[in-house]
């Protein structure tokens, strides 16, 4: 029986009968060709998709199986001015590929137009010099594999990169460091479980292709952050090959980490692609329909709308791109088993026209997505041209940059900033409160892939990214770090001590905050970056986990702190808390150093750096105290009534069995009792 070709799904579909279905969107196209290719690019088949149903041209083409390569070949006009790219020399990748492989060779046969002629089409063959889409099978056995499903007010994100992990772990084997498999690994996998957090949150691993400008300096795009694939598990970071076996790979990846009761969160790229501006290569879409997946300038639709500083956006206004996008989660939740998503410069996917909206086609059409009903969802609430901390809908979680940046002033002494703390460590009820959002709305942050890890912030009072080639002229001036008193390495005791404090500040501001917290992988045993706090193109020692040179005090000191939130109700409310007066099951009281409760001209002090933050809930035996004193003297607080004991300190001279009707806590350092 001969197969007839549909329209949908768009990508390849295998048939029983050994051939296969392609489809592919195109509103510009004149004609569309599905190429075989071997490993070298060479050509062993092309089939014309016959058919076109609307603006899909799909046809059942003979010589792809599992593991076969191709390419699309796309004809049609040339007028770069009209905003249209076509040029049927050009060895294009698939949108809907589930695997790819190869690596781009950079050369001018990539590029659909003439360097020194930008309007002039190049008619050189990419073939050769192109990664290649790859026919992926469905055969995988997930046994009896099942999301953890771990509530929000539960959930501790850890933000990690897969290779950098395992690259130089040394109880994960050799051979398999640095890969998805590395991350599988029972050694990884227990050092993650170990440490209590419950999702990886792991940096982009959506095919990337490495920049030219780069690989030419000697240097390799580390975090990823430069998509070609939608569909596809990047292909550097398996170990069974490139044709294929990521895609199994990724899997067993997942199913390891959620046989541990651990979630996979991706950070996803879907704001711009790898192709750049209209000097930018092409390599998928820019080919195969350019007006309808890119948002291009309405009156100059040669140039590109760029929020995203990369020279594109996606055109988020357009059903083709939104198609592809949703697609693309629906595919990961559903195939990829995966929990959530974190998307980068989410901003922008809400910008249907210039603005940003919050009743955009995007952020509807994921509303009312069954399948994305059940995953997390985290926005970087921000792209080059705006800012959004607050502005998503309740669905949504969100990257809180105004916790990251008020905690940071507080603990560096910042005068004035105690009201600005006590807001974050409530959960931002300034932020959310007033659109009836939780707390879990904010995901607490401190550091992040993007600047200084945890070591450095209290290392460094300024970038060192000399490594990166650009004079350090790269990466955010960041004026919330804070050396500690001296600039880089130092023997000094004094200052080693305050920088071990400050450590332990951020991380317990961290995991006793209302909200979600996200810690930097590697801050808890004091991962450094030697002051570079843009290591986006450090693929090497500098960026990868030092597990050998591991601060262990600091990692017991993180793993307390994570157990402690896990048990304990009043350390992760839900919702805003209030006084200890209201009936709220959950309450917040702040005090002054000598004990009475703080007033709004206490709040309007600008010379404030201490307090005492009385935290309770109604499912919890115990109230907490937590002392903080970001001031450069030693304060002596007075305790509300009862018996209090110590249960954790920043200051390691700070050790009481049972406290007093006062204590006193030192400098840059907090105290949590129990009462």
């Amino acid at each position: 029986m001969t197969e007839v070709s549909s329209p949908h799904p768009l990508g390849v579909t295998l048939l029983p009968d050994g051939t296969a279905d392609v489809a592919v969107y195109s509103e510009t196209a004149d004609s569309i060709a599905v190429v075989v290719v071997d490993a070298s690019g060479a050509e062993l088949s092309s089939t014309t998709l016959d058919t076109r149903t609307g603006h899909v041209f799909h046809g059942v083409v003979d010589g792809l199986t599992v593991g076969s390569r191709y390419g699309l070949r796309v004809d049609g006009p040339w007028s770069p001015a009209d905003g249209l790219r076509h040029n049927v020399h050009k060895l294009l990748v698939d949108p809907y590929a589930r695997a790819i492989a190869g690596s781009v060779d950079w050369n001018e046969s990539v590029f659909s137009h003439l360097h020194d002629e930008p309007e002039t089409r190049n008619d050189e063959d990419s073939a050769s010099s192109m990664i290649h889409s790859v026919v992926v099978g469905d055969d995988f056995d997930w046994g009896d594999d099942a999301p953890p499903r771990i509530p929000l007010s539960e959930s501790v994100v850890y933000e990690v990169h897969v290779k950098g992990f395992t690259a130089r772990h040394p109880g994960v084997d050799e051979d398999i460091r640095g890969t998805y498999a590395g991350l599988a690994h029972p050694a990884a996998v227990q050092a993650l479980v170990d440490l209590g957090v419950t999702a990886v949150e792991l940096l982009p691993i959506h095919q990337f292709v490495q920049d030219s400008h780069l690989l030419e300096e000697g240097r390799r795009n580390y975090w990823g952050y430069n998509s070609i694939g939608f569909l596809a598990p990047h292909n550097e970071y398996s170990h069974a090959g490139d044709t294929g076996g990521q895609v199994s790979e990724f899997k067993s990846m997942v199913k390891a980490l959620h046989a541990a009761g651990i979630e996979v969160i991706l950070d996803v790229v879907y704001n711009h692609t790898a192709e750049g501006n209209h000097l930018g290569p092409t390599l998928s879409l820019k080919g195969i329909d350019n007006r309808s997946y890119y948002r291009l300038v309405e009156e100059d639709r040669g140039s590109y709308f760029d929020t995203t500083g990369t020279g594109n956006s996606l055109n988020v206004g357009h059903p083709a791109a939104l198609a592809l996008i949703m697609d693309s989660l629906r595919y990961w939740v559903t195939e990829m088993h995966v929990d959530g998503f974190r998307f980068d410069l989410a901003s922008t996917l809400t910008r249907q026209d210039s603005d940003l909206d919050k009743h955009s086609a995007f952020l509807d059409l994921v509303h009312q997505d069954p399948t994305l009903a059940s995953v997390k969802l985290i926005a970087e609430p921000w792209d080059t041209q705006g800012y959004q901390v607050g502005g998503f809908p309740a669905r949504w979680s969100e990257w809180n940059g105004k916790f990251r940046d008020d905690v940071r002033d507080f603990w560096r002494s910042e005068p004035g900033t105690l009201g600005a703390f006590a807001q974050r460590i409530t959960g931002s009820p300034d932020v959310y409160e007033s659109t009836r959002r939780p707390t879990l709305a904010s995901v607490n942050f401190v550091t992040a892939h993007d600047g200084f890890t945890l070591a450095d912030l209290n290392a460094y009072d300024d970038k060192h990214n000399d490594a990166n080639g650009e004079d350090n002229q790269d990466g955010e001036s960041d004026n919330r770090s804070w050396g500690c008193g001296a600039e880089g390495p130092t023997d000094d005791e004094g200052v080693l001590a305050l920088r071990a404090r400050q450590q332990r500040n951020h991380l317990a501001t961290l995991l006793l905050s209302a909200g979600v917290p996200m810690i930097l992988g590697g801050d808890e045993i004091g991962r450094t970056q030697q002051g570079n706090n843009n290591a986006y193109c450090q693929d090497n020692e500098l960026s990868w986990f030092d597990w050998d040179s591991a601060d262990t005090d600091l990692q017991a000191f993180t793993r307390q702190l994570i157990e402690l939130r896990k048990s304990h109700a009043a350390l992760r409310p839900r919702w805003f808390r209030h006084d200890s007066e209201s009936d709220a099951d959950t309450y917040v009281d702040f005090y002054r150093a000598d004990g009475e409760k703080l007033t709004d001209e206490d709040w309007s002090d600008g010379s404030a750096l201490s307090m005492l933050v009385v935290l309770a809930s109604a499912e919890d035996d115990e109230v907490f105290g937590w002392a903080v004193n970001a001031s450069s003297e030693t304060v002596e607080f007075g305790l509300p009534s009862g018996s209090w004991r110590q249960v954790l300190s920043s200051d390691p001279q700070q050790a009481y069995e049972e406290s007093g009707p006062s204590i006193l806590i030192a400098d840059h350092s907090f105290t949590l009792l129990a009462r």
